[in-house]
């Protein structure tokens, strides 16, 4: 993957630049079919249910994804870039932050 392409530049900060959620829904939709976006949170399900232990079963009785996809984001999940994990961290704290809020 080239990062330093000129196209994958471009979506890099027009992905930085969204500052709502509602901006990200509409970009995402425009970006992407329905199928794409709902596969994408399923991968990301996928992850935090990894993340938490789950066991392939389970994983693939609750998302419906065969284990080759499930065993490509364990392997991405796992790998190097730790994208994945970063994302879930800060998912987790931001729960964390507004179960506070809410006592």
């Amino acid at each position: 993957m080239d990062w330093n392409n000129q196209d994958n530049k471009r979506l890099v900060r027009a992905i930085l630049a969204l500052k709502t959620e509602n901006e990200a829904k509409r970009f995402l939709r425009d970006l992407m079919t329905e199928g794409e976006i709902e596969e994408f949170g399923q991968r990301l399900q996928v992850a935090k249910m990894l993340y938490e232990k789950a066991p392939y079963t389970t994983i693939e009785d609750k998302t419906g994804l065969s284990s080759t996809t499930i065993a490509r984001v364990a392997k991405w999940l796992n790998g190097k870039e730790e994208g994945y994990k970063l994302i879930l961290n800060r998912l987790h704290h931001h729960q964390l932050e507004s179960c506070v809020r809410e006592d």
